[in-house]
Order: structure tokens, then sequence, then C-alpha cells
């Protein structure tokens, strides 16, 4: 047998797979399709269906502003969003630091009772929390929203399988030359564990960006609403306007989208344990 038809039969052979991939990507693909031109159309056209660009993108747009806080709800967002990934992370990458180059009995045991705390559900949190939150004072303030997620034992284990991969043999030899533990940390680890900061920066931002609940519970003022929070507005109610409500969709999906395809090289690689 040639080459030449050995190649052909396996050209035929991948013939099946590569449709069956297309298949799976128009699925996945068709939702942000439909909500892109669902934004472009009139509630009636939304609700029968019509899956083409429409004409109303504007008046859609217009009609958002003049029912919600657009732009309010988006800068608490990125406030609440930001300010919890960027403590969240350096709180749980240096637990993760600790828990791995720094072994003992009592560490292990902590962690293995830290994980522990994955298994209970956010629900039944929320009472305490809130009456914690309640008694300081802190209610409608970044501070309700960022403080009960700015330590997971998900991220804190991460951050510890990968640091597995740390250098400990270089580590040696900055205390040698007199560095200290924080920088250590701060001038060898972090630079080292870029892709993992960039794979938790990616799963803390959309978490915080996508949480309702707590914030719903927290946040009574509407000055201090969040997107999802506007959502919920858009959608409740006897009569809803799908056009304004899907521009609504596609202005909270934007930020995530963006920021997921700007770390996605790095998100695969922190995910997968690698180190650079």
């Amino acid at each position: 047998m040639t080459k030449k038809k050995h190649g052909s039969m396996i050209q035929r052979r991948l013939i099946p797979s590569y449709i069956f991939l297309i298949i799976v990507s128009f699925i996945s693909v068709f939702p942000l399709y439909w909500m892109i031109t669902a934004a472009t159309n009139t509630s009636v056209e939304v609700a029968r269906g019509r899956i083409i660009f429409g004409t109303h993108a504007i008046e859609n747009f217009q009609k958002l502003l003049e029912q919600q806080d657009l732009f309010g709800a988006l800068g608490n967002s990125f406030l609440y969003a930001g300010m919890q990934t960027i403590v969240a992370l350096l709180i749980c990458s240096l637990a993760g630091f600790g828990f791995e180059l720094y072994h003992d009995r009592f560490k292990d045991r902590l962690f293995s009772i830290l994980l522990l705390a994955m298994m209970v559900p956010q629900v039944a949190t929320m009472i305490p929390l809130f009456k914690m939150m309640a008694k300081m004072n802190l209610l409608n303030s970044v501070w309700a929203f960022i403080l009960p997620q700015i330590s997971t034992p998900f991220l804190i284990m991460m951050f510890r399988q990968n640091s597995r991969n740390f250098p400990v043999d270089v580590m040696e030899a900055a205390r040698i030359d007199g560095l200290s533990e924080i920088r250590i940390f701060f001038q060898m680890y972090m630079p080292i564990q870029k892709s993992t900061y960039a794979a938790a920066a990616v799963i803390t931002f959309m978490n915080s960006w996508n949480a309702y609940l707590w914030p719903k519970v927290v946040m009574s003022d509407n000055r201090a609403q969040t997107m999802p929070m506007l959502i919920a507005n858009l959608a409740a109610g006897y009569n809803v306007d799908y056009g304004v409500l899907m521009m609504g969709v596609l202005f909270c999906s934007i930020p995530t989208m963006i920021i997921f395809f700007v770390l996605q090289k790095q998100f695969a690689e922190g995910i997968t344990g690698a180190v650079k």
C-alpha cells in the first residue's frame, strides 16, 4: 500500500470524528450566538424564536439604561470581583505555599480539616455569615461581599498541589544568601507560579462576577447591586422585555469572556500544574 492511499484511508476514517466535533462545537457556540442576536431584536421577535440579527440593538440599550443603573452595576461588579480576586489570590497562595513547603503533622491535619469545608454547602453558612456582617455594620459594602470568599479550600488546595513543582533547592540557596521567607515568596515563588495565579484569577473572578445569592442577601441597597442582580431585576415582573433582558445578559457576559480568552493559555497551564 502506497503512502498516498494510506493517508487517504486515515482521512476517511477521521471524517466521522470531524463531523461529530463540528456538531458539538455548533451546539456549544449556538447559545452565545443566540444571546447576541436576541439582544438586537424586540421582545416579540425573541419570543417567536428569531435567530438572525435585528435592528433594535440601540433601542434595547436605551431601554436598559432607562430601566436599570447599568454602569453602576458594572462598576460594582468590577470592584467586588477585582478586590476579591486580588485578596483571595494573595491569601490562598500564601496558605498553599506554607502547607506544601513547611510540613509538620499539625499542618497536615489542619489541611485535612480544611478540605472538609469543601463539603459544606454555602447556604448552610449563609445565616451565620449574615449575622456576623450585620453586627460588624458591613452590610451593603464591598467587605460584606468579599470577606466570606477571600479564602477557599479549593484555591488553597490548587496552590498547594502546584507548589510541589517549586524548586526547593533554589529556595534553600536563597535562604543561604540571606533572603527572608517573605522575600522568597514575593520574589521567587510568585513569578514561578504565574500560570497557577492566572488559572486561580480566572476561577475567582468568574465566581465573584456571577455570584447572585450572597450579594442578594447582603446588598439591599440598589446602589450596591451587581450585574447578576440587575439581570434578575430585568427578569422579574409579569411583562419581561426579552430584548432588553438579553442586552443586559450580553453586557454581563462580555467581561468574563474577555478575561478567559486573555488568560486562556495560562489557565490551561495552571490547571494542569505546569510551572515555568
